[in-house]
Order: structure tokens, then C-alpha cells, then sequence
């Protein structure tokens, strides 16, 4: 009886430690984060049983053949949700939107097309009932995780936005390459994340690529001296004339990878943004840096925890908003309203794509 005792709290013993190593944070129904009001965890598990599962296989597919594509999607996450909300208010396609804002030009055209296909397959099989701004979110979560990042549940439960903003705003919004550290700090806190959450989102910058034009000011007319000088001069053979149509990799050591790289690569000076190389410039973000640059668990336990803080930035829900019926356009406002069909959107996506 007591060796029988003995292998049990043996056993236990090792399940707890095996258990407590695991990248996938929490388990089905719970969340690192606390929902606001109007989204839950499992929302559509009654009125659309499929539709996490149709983003997962739907992402799959995609990165299969290019993995490059979730920073791509990743990136469409952080524009929509710092303006005006995570509303998918980004992803319509208007001479006037929120895509022809100069931070937003070098979106992937690619990127916008696998959101409106995922919403193409769910309107399938669950018509009217999941937003765009959900498709959005989930996608992006199916992009850190599949890329080599943690999986980690998210609140669902968003509404799409009726409108969207205007250059001005955009501009206002979003957080520039050229930031300081006060600036970034600022940027962010007026989405209610603090500096952890700063320095923890910046990480997404392990994947990715950037155009030279993005950190031009560190190349010339003289070189940034926080800037490796290696890095440096394969920049400036790469980047001859700063020309936006020229790009190179965020991370220079696992590109493709979802990891703590970018961290070690920021404290050798191997990051490509000025906003990017600030975050050493204060010694609460340093020291954050550190921290990642050392365990990529914790990294990848507070990028989950960030990553939903954000993703419930300004969320419209309840009766707010409406499920549009194609991502990249409004819903029509009257039968004399021009129908544009998903097949039509999609077509058009993927003519311009060109990363």
C-alpha cells in the first residue's frame, strides 16, 4: 500500500511538471484575460460550431504554401485594432479607406484576400452570424500559433464597424518605425496597454518583413550608431535608393519563426526600426527586453496575455455594429446599393497581390 502511495505522488509529480512546460496557455473555455463586456470565450460554440475551426484548416492551407503570410495577417490585427477598434474597419476596400493611408499602402493585398476567403467558407456554413473583426482576430491567433508561437484562447463576440476612418486618424493612430520610447509608450497607453504590453507586442516583429523606406532614417545620411554595424552595410547594399518597393527580413536569424529572437537581436542591435531599438532607451523596457531575450516562455506567456488585451481594444458588440456580409465592403444602406459579390472581391485581392 505504501509503494503504491509512493509511484502515485511520483506520477503526479511528473504530470504537474510536464504539464507546467507546455507552450498552449489555457485550456478549452478559459482565458488568460477576462472578456470585456458583450464578448465571451466560445461565443459561437452554439450558433456557428465550426467557425474556429474553418479559420484554423483555412490558415493551415494558406501558410502551407507561404508561410510568410501571418505576419502579413498579423499585421492587418494591429492596424485594425488601433484604429478605431478591432471593428475590421481596415479591411474594406474604399478609394477613401483606411488601406490608402500611407501606413497602411504596404498592407499585403494577399492578406486582405485570405480574411474575405475565410469569410466566404463561413458564410457557407453559417450565414450572418460571424463578423468580420472575429474572422480577423482569430486568424491572427492562428498565425502566431502556427508559425511556432503559443496557442491561446481568445474572446469572440466582435461586431463590424459601420464605417471607417479617415487618413487623419490613421495617421494619429498608429504607432511609426520612427517612434521614441515616450511616444510608443504613449501610443499605447491610450489603448489602455501598458509598457509590458509594448514590449511584449513588439515581438511580433520576429516574423515578417520590412520595406527600406520603413527605417531609411537609420541608414542615412549617416548610419544610427545603435545599429550593428554588420546589419548596417548588408542595409545599405539592400537598400541603395530607400526605395518602398525593397524588402528584407525583421529577424535576421529565424525569420519565419514565431520565437524570442527579435529580443537578443534588439540588444546586439540587430533590430531594423528606430521604434524597435528605443525600447533599450527606458529602463523598465530594457529590462523587459531582457527578461524575453532570456526565456522565451515568458515571452511567449505575456505576448498571449497582450496580444487579447488587444484584440479588445474599442470591440463593438451586442447591438453595435452589424455582421457584414463581405469584409472588404460595407453592408449596402438601401436596395439601390451596388452588390459586389465575395468571388469578385476576392478576385480582385489576389490580381494586386503581390508578397
Amino acid at each position: 500500500m505504501g509503494n503504491n502511495r509512493v509511484e502515485f505522488r511520483t506520477i503526479t509529480t511528473i504530470m504537474i511538471v510536464l504539464l507546467s512546460s507546455l507552450k498552449v496557455v489555457p485550456s478549452e473555455g478559459q482565458g488568460l484575460v477576462p472578456p470585456v463586456s458583450g464578448l465571451a470565450y466560445g461565443f459561437y460554440n452554439s450558433s456557428c460550431p465550426s467557425a474556429e475551426n474553418t479559420v484554423k484548416t483555412s490558415i493551415q492551407s494558406f501558410l502551407s504554401s507561404n508561410v510568410s503570410q501571418a505576419a502579413g495577417v498579423i499585421r492587418l490585427f494591429f492596424h485594425d485594432c488601433f484604429v478605431q477598434g478591432c471593428d475590421a474597419s481596415l479591411l474594406v476596400n474604399d478609394t477613401n479607406g483606411e488601406q490608402t493611408s500611407i501606413p497602411n499602402r504596404t498592407l499585403r493585398a494577399s492578406a486582405l484576400a485570405i480574411i474575405d476567403q475565410i469569410k466566404s467558407q463561413l458564410e457557407s456554413n453559417c450565414p450572418g452570424i460571424v463578423s468580420c473583426a472575429d474572422i480577423l482576430s482569430l486568424a491572427a491567433r492562428e498565425c502566431v500559433n502556427q508559425s511556432g508561437g503559443p496557442f491561446f484562447q481568445i474572446p469572440t463576440g466582435r461586431r463590424d464597424g459601420l464605417n471607417f476612418s479617415n487618413n487623419a486618424t490613421v495617421l494619429q493612430n498608429i504607432p511609426a518605425p520612427t517612434f521614441s520610447i515616450t511616444q510608443l509608450n504613449s501610443s499605447f497607453s491610450a489603448k489602455g496597454l501598458n509598457e509590458t504590453d509594448l514590449v511584449a507586442l513588439s515581438g511580433a516583429h520576429t516574423i515578417g518583413l520590412a520595406h527600406c523606406r520603413s527605417f531609411s532614417n537609420r541608414l542615412r545620411p549617416t548610419v544610427d550608431p545603435t545599429l550593428n554595424s554588420t546589419l548596417a552595410t548588408n542595409l545599405l547594399q539592400q537598400c541603395p535608393n530607400s526605395s518602398i518597393n525593397v524588402v528584407t527580413n525583421m529577424d535576421i536569424v529565424t525569420p519565419d519563426t514565431f520565437d524570442n529572437q527579435y529580443y537578443t537581436n534588439n540588444l546586439n542591435g540587430n533590430v531594423l526600426f528606430t521604434s524597435d531599438a528605443a525600447l533599450l532607451n527606458d529602463t523598465q523596457s530594457q529590462s523587459t527586453v531582457q527578461q524575453f531575450a532570456n526565456n522565451n516562455t515568458q515571452f511567449l506567456q505575456q505576448f498571449s496575455i497582450s496580444f487579447i488585451k488587444m484584440s479588445m481594444i474599442g470591440v463593438l458588440t451586442g447591438s453595435d455594429g452589424n455582421i457584414r456580409n463581405v469584409c472588404s465592403v460595407l453592408n449596402a444602406t438601401s436596395s439601390n446599393a451596388e452588390t459586389v459579390t465575395v468571388a469578385e472581391i476576392i478576385d480582385e485581392f489576389m490580381e494586386i497581390a503581390t508578397l
